[in-house]
């Protein structure tokens, strides 16, 4: 598997989650953990601490953090209206400032002590899109502030990637997919992943240290980010 699932699989649905699930290993962790790791980071775990949800889509990691850290001072974003109307709805009288836009137009400059971001780096293009969005999230972070990163990635070619693309079509039909694997495969190439190697420029041009791998499941991978000081 070189890409995620396209645009068509992935439109603003309210049952996003339960698609999700069928179609990303872990996904149904992948909140818990993510809340979790910023929780334990040195700004994040204060009481009251400001983080921000970057493409909060329907609401997952803003219902575990809301579990994990009812303290915390929440802000989500995502430009779209529907996953967000469906987000407020399912945290309807929580104390969040909501924002209908993209990360890169919050103008919000060291106000948060960590950050969230599942699943929205990959649905850019490589051609400065990655860069203004990483660079945006570490000017929105207090210096050593923590972003909490998981996207697919592109792995090096290898002689068993064939069969990771092979597990990817069977997985889906395991978790009760009923688009043809050669749909699926065809899916794929939309998005635009990228490889470690990559990440890790951005990254550092972004104003982010090195990338601390924290999740893998197939090519969906986790991990932990530090804006330097």
């Amino acid at each position: 598997m070189s890409s995620p699932p396209s645009p068509a699989l992935f439109e603003p649905d309210p049952a996003y989650e339960r698609l999700a699930t069928r179609l990303i290993p872990g996904y149904g962790s992948l909140a818990r953990l993510a809340v979790s790791l910023l929780a334990t980071s040195p700004l994040a775990a204060a009481d009251g601490a400001a983080v921000l949800v970057a493409g909060c889509g329907t609401g997952a990691e803003l219902l575990e953090a809301r579990a994990q850290r009812p303290d915390w001072r929440l802000t989500a974003l995502d430009p779209s209206t529907t996953l967000l109307a469906v987000a407020r709805q399912r945290l309807e009288g929580a104390p969040i400032d909501w924002h209908c836009s993209r990360v890169e137009d919050l103008g919000a400059e060291a106000a948060f002590d960590g950050a969230l971001s599942v699943l929205v780096l990959q649905s850019l293009p490589d051609d400065g899109g990655k860069l203004a969005f990483l660079s945006a999230l570490a000017r929105s972070l207090r210096p050593g502030g923590q972003l909490v990163l998981v996207d697919l990635m592109r792995p090096e070619r290898s002689a068993l990637q064939e069969q990771v693309e092979r597990a990817w079509c069977q997985f889906q039909r395991a978790s009760g997919s009923s688009a043809d694997p050669a749909d699926l495969a065809r899916a794929v190439e939309a998005p635009h992943p990228i490889g470690m190697a990559r990440l890790g420029a951005l990254a550092e041009a972004a104003g982010f240290g090195d990338p601390a791998p924290v999740f893998k499941a197939l090519d969906f991978e986790g991990f932990l980010l530090q804006r330097r000081p």
